[in-house]
């Protein structure tokens, strides 16, 4: 590693309306090192990440890069500099191309002499798409269009864009949040690599396991303000988390006793060609069913067929011994069914609305009469849920875009809350979300299991699905392979071992449920 960094951030605050995200802080990246950079949801990293990226600009402190101070007034110009960002929510145009998405504003032109109007060379852009998605082990055709493709996929090409530029500085946004372990494995190669060439990465994951594996040095914030840095070898998981929130690992799962009762969700034979087959199995009221499986193994397709976002060829739903029609979300919503999915960016929130009419969205009708809406009962309704699920925000008019992954998460879970469901499904609850917001999380999920709810909870986090669930539904290839109760998920080294079997497995018939 070089004694000079290729980055340096002197002093560096920002302000935004009734919040001091940064206050005067310090950071480095040298050439050839990987920097974990650690905080809570709120702490301020994404805040000066795009601050470097252009997207934000400072309020006061200094930038250098290679040695020479600068000014990062847009996503452009820091490109230009050397440095790209790889968001944690997606930054794809849905109806592009996967080749356009990589290339945008930057596609090559068919050669021609004095042609007023340039064309895209198409064939040498899908070309070079196509070699920057083999490097990043991309199984996706560059013509294929983004919104065709699923979470996982979307990210692959994220990185494969900013791999497009010859940066010196790589940003990485939670970048396996929404990958597998082959992917993730996958990127980690290519992160070497990066190192190599001796480019600097930072890397924000809350995945503190991940920081061990691939970190050269953790630097952490608290609050907008830094907590402290360290070499990886000179700290362990406990002790980045005591920097983190001041609480031990140990004190993170609230998985608390339930008393289990009716079935009060049925699934017969739930069926979609190409993506579910036969799926079947029960929910009781005040339990936490975890959904298991790799990625692509039909768990987040099948919560979107129980919600009615996508039509199902089969099967049945029965909520409390009824079978309601449900070929929409507003017929699920209307039978109790709520859906917390995996990508609140796109899927679960309205970035630019404030918290207030992100959480009222779905639950006007019950407040309408003649057309005109009881707007002070929605509004008491709405701040009660805020400060129920500590969902820090200056004001309900603040913007959800301002506000931490953590808490935009907490926006989404009240305002399903406030509909009332009998059944919330959770698609990856705490991806993206720190220590602490995840605590908060599991507890409120002990708290609505407790109050007779039924939860599904589906999670590529096995020991987030081993502590947290009451039984654990196992999906391979769009099929339930195999099923556990308590009692199996005791013994957590034996249960992550059967449930990885079932996992990487064809499904087997006659599967209780």
């Amino acid at each position: 590693m070089q004694t000079e960094p290729i980055l340096r951030v002197q002093g560096v605050s920002k302000a935004f309306p009734g919040v001091q995200a940064l206050t005067d802080v310090d950071f480095e990246a040298y050439p050839g090192e990987v920097v974990a950079l650690l905080g809570e949801n709120g702490a301020g990293k994404s805040t000066l990440m795009k601050i470097l990226a252009g997207a934000y600009t400072r309020d006061s402190g200094h930038i250098y890069l290679g040695g020479e101070e600068v000014e990062l007034t847009s996503p452009h110009q820091a490109q230009s500099l050397g440095i790209s960002i790889i968001y944690q929510e997606f930054n794809l145009v849905p109806t592009q191309t996967v080749a356009a998405n990589i290339f945008t504003a930057r596609e090559p032109l068919q050669p021609g002499v004095g042609r007023v109007v340039k064309l895209v060379d198409r064939r040498r852009m899908e070309a070079e798409a196509q070699r920057l998605l083999d490097i990043v082990g991309a199984h996706v055709s560059p013509t294929a269009l983004i919104r065709s493709l699923p979470v996982a996929e979307r990210q692959l090409v994220e990185i494969a864009k900013a791999l497009s530029f010859d940066s010196r500085v790589i940003i990485m946004d939670e970048p396996t949040s929404a990958l597998g372990k082959d992917e993730t494995e996958k990127l980690f190669e290519i992160i070497r690599n990066l190192k190599a060439q001796g480019r600097a990465v930072i890397f924000i994951t809350h995945r503190l396991n991940e920081v061990f594996r691939i970190a050269d040095r953790v630097v952490v914030l608290r609050d907008g303000r830094l907590v402290g840095t360290a070499p990886i070898g000179a700290v362990d998981i406990d002790k980045v988390i005591g920097m983190m929130v001041g609480r031990s690992l140990s004190q993170m799962y609230q998985k608390e006793p339930a008393q289990i009762g009716d079935v009060v969700l049925d699934v017969k034979g739930l069926a979609r060609a190409g993506a579910v087959e036969d799926v079947s199995f029960q929910l009781r009221r005040g339990e936490i069913l975890g959904f298991a499986g790799l990625v692509g193994a039909g768990r987040t397709e099948t919560a979107r067929l129980l919600f009615g976002a996508d039509a199902r060829d089969a099967g049945e739903i029965w909520i409390d011994g009824r079978q309601p029609e449900i070929h929409s979300p507003e017929d699920a919503i209307r039978a109790g069914i709520s859906l917390v999915p995996e990508d609140r960016g796109s899927q679960g929130l309205v970035l630019l609305l404030s918290v207030f009419k992100n959480e009222v969205l779905p639950n006007l009708s019950p407040h309408s009469r003649l057309g005109l809406l009881d707007g002070a009962t929605l509004e008491r309704q709405a701040a009660e849920y805020v400060q129920r699920l500590n969902i820090r925000t200056p004001s309900l008019e603040q913007k959800v875009m301002y506000l931490s992954g953590g808490n935009q998460q907490k926006v989404v879970l009240a305002k399903w809350l406030m509909s009332n469901p009998k059944v919330l499904i959770l698609d990856e609850p705490t991806r993206g979300i720190d220590v602490g917001a995840k605590s908060e999380i599991y507890a409120l999920m002990s708290q609505l299991a407790r109050s007779g709810m039924g939860i599904i909870m589906i999670s590529s986090e096995l020991p987030e699905i081993l502590a947290m669930s009451d039984r654990v539904l196992v999906m391979c290839e769009g099929r339930v392979t195999g099923i556990l109760n308590r009692d199996e998920l005791q013994n957590q080294e034996a249960a992550q071992e059967i449930i990885m079997s079932y996992a990487t497995r064809h499904a087997v018939e006659g599967v209780p449920a």
